[in-house]
C-alpha cells in the first residue's frame, strides 16, 4: 500500500440521497482544510436512488456548513465500493450490519458515525487527562518534512484509528441504542431534516476536531517516540 495514499471513509445510509451526502460533503470539506490531500471521503446507499442528486433541503444544509453539494449522484454500496476502504462510518446500526453481510473484514473499520464520534470524544478526554498520547498520534504530531510523509504519517494515525477507538468502546455507550442512529427524513417534513442536521452536526464536528488536533505539522523534524 503506498503509505501516503489519502485515507479512505465512506458513508453510508438508504437511499444515498439525505444523510450520507451531508456526511460526505462536509467531512471532505472539514479534512481538506485540516490535512490538505489526506482524505477522500465517498458515500453510498444500501438501497441507493441510483443517479440521483442529493435532496434540496440536505443540499442546503450542505451549503450551510460550507460545503459544496454540486455534482453529486447516490450510487449503489457493492463489495466492489467497500474495497480498500480506510473507515466505514454508517449513518444507523442497521447499515452497519449491511455493511458487513457485503465484507465482513470490515468488522473494525466500521462504525455508526454518531458512536465513532463519541469514542474520539473519550479518547481526546483521556489523552488530555493523562497529557500523554499514544506513540501513534505522538509520530502523526511530529512535523514532516516534505507533502508525501506529512500524508504517511496522517494516514498511519487514522488507519490505526478504528482499533483505538474500539478500545474505548465501553466507555462511549449510549443510554439509548437508538442515540446511534441518524433520523432518515426522506419523503419527511422539514423539521426532520433539521431534526437530522442536530444529530449529524455534532458527529461530525467530533471528527473534524480529531482531525485538526492530530494533524502532522510541517517543516519540522518528527518527534521521536
Amino acid at each position: 500500500m503506498d503509505t501516503s495514499a489519502p485515507v479512505r471513509i465512506l458513508t453510508v445510509c438508504t437511499g444515498n440521497i439525505c444523510r450520507s451526502p451531508v456526511a460526505e460533503r462536509l467531512l471532505q470539506a472539514g479534512l481538506d482544510q485540516a490535512v490538505p490531500g489526506g482524505f477522500q471521503v465517498a458515500s453510498a446507499g444500501t438501497r441507493a436512488l441510483v443517479g440521483e442528486p442529493m435532496q434540496p433541503i440536505s443540499a442546503d444544509i450542505v451549503r450551510t456548513f460550507g460545503g459544496n453539494p454540486d455534482g453529486f449522484e447516490a450510487r449503489q454500496l457493492t463489495p466492489k465500493v467497500l474495497r480498500g476502504v480506510d473507515l466505514v462510518l454508517t449513518m444507523t446500526s442497521g447499515h452497519r450490519g449491511e455493511v458487513l453481510q457485503l465484507d465482513a473484514s470490515l468488522l473494525k473499520r466500521t462504525f455508526t458515525i454518531r458512536e465513532f464520534a463519541r469514542m474520539l470524544d473519550v479518547l481526546h478526554t483521556r489523552e488530555a487527562e493523562a497529557d500523554s498520547p499514544p506513540a501513534a498520534v505522538v509520530a502523526s504530531r511530529g512535523a514532516a518534512s516534505d507533502g508525501d510523509a506529512r500524508l504517511a504519517a496522517n494516514a498511519a494515525l487514522w488507519r490505526s484509528l478504528p482499533a483505538r477507538a474500539a478500545g474505548v468502546r465501553h466507555l462511549s455507550l449510549p443510554a439509548d441504542p437508538a442515540d446511534n442512529d441518524i433520523v432518515d427524513p426522506y419523503r419527511r417534513a422539514p423539521e426532520v431534516y433539521r431534526e437530522m442536521e442536530d444529530q449529524l452536526a455534532p458527529a461530525i464536528v467530533s471528527i473534524l476536531r480529531h482531525a485538526r488536533l492530530n494533524a502532522p505539522a510541517e517543516g519540522h523534524a518528527p518527534k521521536p517516540v
